[in-house]
């Protein structure tokens, strides 16, 4: 699979985010959040936080970063890795394009961390 709809622009205020459920290409659906910074760019990252498997669309956007609303891990939505414990694995981070008014995600082809780089 390439590009899907995730949600519109509009669906996405600055400072917040949304969950879409998009599949992969085998056909297994992954919850991905949809995440506006602070300054009106979009980010698309793993839904759930990899300290305790709570929804990260839920929880509060700083700038470039997403804050789990049970523990307190941030992640930074460029790279995926966190910066606050005590979440110690990174989330994944996809691919984002705006076509128009549409929020287009590849979720088949996750971004590699420059952490796992090093």
């Amino acid at each position: 699979m390439s590009d899907q709809f995730a949600c519109m622009v509009t669906d996405v205020a600055p400072g917040e985010a949304t969950l879409a459920e998009l599949t992969l290409a085998n056909g297994r659906e992954i919850p991905v959040a949809i995440v506006r910074s602070d300054d009106g760019d979009f980010y698309a990252i793993d839904d759930l936080c990899t300290h305790g498997e709570v929804s990260l669309s839920e929880g509060d956007v700083e700038g470039c970063f997403v804050e789990c609303w049970a523990h307190g891990s941030r992640f930074d939505l460029r790279t995926g890795e966190p910066d606050e414990l005590p979440a110690m694995t990174p989330v994944k981070t996809y691919p984002v394009r705006i076509d128009g008014e549409r929020v287009l995600v590849d979720v088949d082809n996750p971004k590699t961390s420059i952490k796992e780089n090093a």
